[in-house]
């Protein structure tokens, strides 16, 4: 087995680039990628509604919605899908007391008016069917009768019999079934003649010609709860509910107007005294996990198409907050997997051309802004979506892993794939996902992905397992710091690599622990040279992250406990070659900047000690010398690298045998094409020891 690159005293050269992700069955090959340089790409791609930067360390009117006025109750078995006949005309009173109008409705209404018939097109539960039913009353059209949402469009004329209001419900069409405008013509004819009216409502997604519609949008949740609350307990009642903290959290989310509807029954029992206020909080939390739960459980339709959303909610949920393209494309991958599952015998079939943002949009209740993408060629403007409720991701992959287990196969190779890909952003979104699954059911979640990945071949997969575990740790996923501890000191080699780097990452949210487990696995003097490099890697990664804490352990070792002398300077060595985001500035060299001029610190004259006894060891003088030398050629042109050093060779020129070293390295510098270094003069008078 190839494992990880090796690490460095100071000046030593870490590993290069990311190398190629293999098959697990292959052999994991090219450079590796730095411990510091994987950290930053955990960082930057991990979804900010999962963890936080900080804990890596230093771093007009209402409509009433279609479950308000849904013409029967959610358990009551009753729909308009399977009504038939007339709507009874007290359903329809049931609209009045909570309808207001609203500028899509008012634009709808118009349209009916003048030509008779109106297409509401937009997203499922949003309030058309109501507003539907509602402009068909305001217009005198009673009694309204349903049409079969499955009638073939070119049946639609002969289906208008001459009542006085029609109501055709999410209207079934597809790329061979098409609504065209001659239908849209001969169903007005067919009205005109009788004197009636017509409202159909339609799927954004649904496959219209030349056929002109109305754009539904409902109006704000606060409109919609203020409507259904005056109603219940009135208008003074709603005034005093409005300011309470419940119902300051449900408007701050997007809810259907079905949520609203029943927010504002439970909100009205509050006003009661009917329900307590915990109560209330719980049940307006729970609106997201029922819309969730609608999501997944949506009927599957012939074409495939509601498998296809499906797939891409799921994507979204990996890929909130990042470009839609990458949710869009890798939401397909998943398709196809989850239709592999669904039907193996039938070829995936996705339409190229088949999907707008603004329905995919619409359909995720998510946002749309252009946002800079953070790449290896620095930040690029991406179009990005994000839910509008910042919960969603979280509970969405939940409820797939633990609720609807039959998706597992298709999710765990789809996951897979992501970790194999070569976008950093891909990688990590897998390992962020799999943290959530694992939060979720750490079990199943080890079982078909964390160990798979740990125990491979592969260096990506090494690298996901330890992202996955990182942020599992940060989430407070029960069961982590045992898994680390039985890897990191058991006989397994790349889940010992696996353990090592998630100790790193995890070191400043448990800098002793973290420490403490590197250091015995150093102390069980295994003669792998990588991996003695490897936890170098990850100390480093701790004492950068960490800091304070961290460097006041480690520096008295260099004298308590030999076992452990060499991985210190290997470690701070590493540490030393990194720099400031963006610019050449050294780290470490900042660092002991800071602490020389905060007269509480100590941590100056720790680092120096370091630096003293990389200095004296003959294994590692060498690599030091030449880490000086690069920090005095960034010093030359940056003013801020040469006052650090300024501060910190006085503190190096003991002994003697340092104080030669330091003066002969100043004397002799010189750029990389050999010219002289101006700064050199200023840094021997800053360090009047040296001769």
């Amino acid at each position: 087995m190839e494992k990880p690159g090796k690490g460095a005293a100071p000046g030593d050269g870490g590993s290069g680039d990311d190398g190629q992700e293999q098959d697990e069955s292959s052999q994991g090959s090219g450079e590796r990628q730095p411990a510091w340089a994987a950290r930053r790409d955990l960082i930057d791609h991990t979804p900010e509604t999962l963890i936080t930067r900080d804990q890596f360390g230093v771093v007009g009117g209402h409509v009433a919605g279609d479950v308000i006025f849904q013409l029967g109750s959610p358990g009551s078995g009753t729909s308009l899908r399977t009504a038939s006949g007339h709507v009874p005309q007290g359903r329809l009173e049931e609209l009045l007391p909570v309808y207001r109008s609203c500028p899509s409705f008012e634009e709808a209404l118009v349209r009916l008016r003048d030509e008779r018939i109106v297409i509401l097109r937009g997203s499922r539960a949003t309030g058309r069917r109501s507003a539907a039913l509602m402009l068909l009353h305001r217009l005198g059209a009673h009694p309204v009768r349903l049409l079969e949402p499955s009638t073939a469009p070119a049946a639609l004329p002969d289906a208008l019999d001459g009542a006085t209001g029609f109501l055709l419900r999410d209207l079934t069409t597809s790329r061979s079934k098409p609504l065209l405008e001659p239908h849209v013509l001969a169903m007005r004819e067919q009205l005109a003649r009788h004197g009636g009216l017509c409202v159909v409502t339609v799927e954004t997604s649904s496959i219209l010609l030349d056929v002109s519609c109305v754009t539904w949008e409902p109006p704000p949740v606060e409109q919609i709860l203020a409507a259904h609350v005056v109603h219940l307990v009135g208008a003074e009642a709603w005034q005093h509910l409005r300011r309470a903290q419940p119902v300051e959290e449900f408007i701050a989310r997007t809810h259907q107007p079905g949520e609203t509807r029943e927010f504002a029954e439970q909100l009205a029992a509050h006003h009661r005294g009917e329900l307590d206020e915990e109560k209330l909080i719980d049940f307006a939390r729970s609106a997201l996990a029922d819309r969730v739960t609608r999501w997944l459980t949506a009927p599957e339709k012939p074409n495939g198409d509601e498998l296809r959303d499906k797939a891409f909610l799921i994507s979204l949920a990996v890929f909130d907050r990042a470009p839609y393209a990458t949710a869009a494309e890798l939401g397909d991958n998943l398709f196809v997997q989850l239709q592999e599952t669904a039907n193996p015998h039938e070829a995936p079939r996705i339409p190229i051309f088949g999907s707008s943002i603004s329905s995919r949009l619409e359909l995720a209740h998510a946002l749309g802004s252009t946002r800079d993408d953070v790449t290896e060629w620095g930040p690029v403007p991406q179009y990005s979506i994000e839910f509008q409720d910042s919960d969603t991701a979280r509970v969405l992959l939940r409820e797939v892993w633990t609720v609807h287990p039959s998706t597992r196969p298709a999710l765990v190779r789809w996951l897979r794939q992501l970790a194999a890909d070569g976008r950093p952003l891909v990688r990590t979104r897998a390992a962020a996902a799999t943290a959530l699954l694992a939060k979720a059911d750490l079990s199943s979640a080890m079982a078909h992905l964390i160990e798979p990945w740990a125990g491979g071949k592969s260096y990506n997969g090494w690298l996901t397992a330890a992202n996955a575990l990182s942020l599992a740790g940060l989430i407070d996923v029960e069961g982590v710091h045992r898994i680390l501890h039985t890897w990191c000191t058991g006989e397994h080699a790349s889940r010992r690599w696996t353990a090592i780097r998630v100790y790193g990452l995890l070191g400043p949210r448990h800098p002793e622990e973290a420490l403490g487990a590197l250091l015995d696995a150093v102390r069980l003097e295994n003669d792998e040279e990588e991996e003695a490099g490897q936890l170098a890697e990850a100390t480093q990664l701790l004492l950068l992250a960490a800091r304070g804490p961290v460097l006041r352990q480690l520096v008295p070792l260099l004298h308590d406990d030999p076992t452990v002398h060499d991985h210190v300077l290997r470690a701070f060595g590493l540490a030393c070659r990194e720099t400031e985001e963006g610019t050449k500035r050294p780290l470490v060299l900042q660092w002991y900047s800071s602490a020389h001029t905060d007269p509480g610190s100590d941590e100056d004259g720790l680092l120096a000690a370091l630096w003293r006894a990389a200095l004296a060891d003959r294994a590692h003088t060498d690599s030091a010398l030449d880490t000086l030398q690069r920090w005095i050629r960034v010093a030359e042109y940056d003013r801020q690298v040469e006052e650090a050093l300024a501060l910190l060779l006085p503190a190096l020129v003991v002994p003697a045998t340092n104080q030669h070293r330091i003066s002969y390295l100043l004397r002799t510098a010189r750029e990389a094409d050999g010219s002289p270094l101006r700064v050199t003069g200023r840094l021997q008078a800053a360090a009047p020891a040296l001769p």
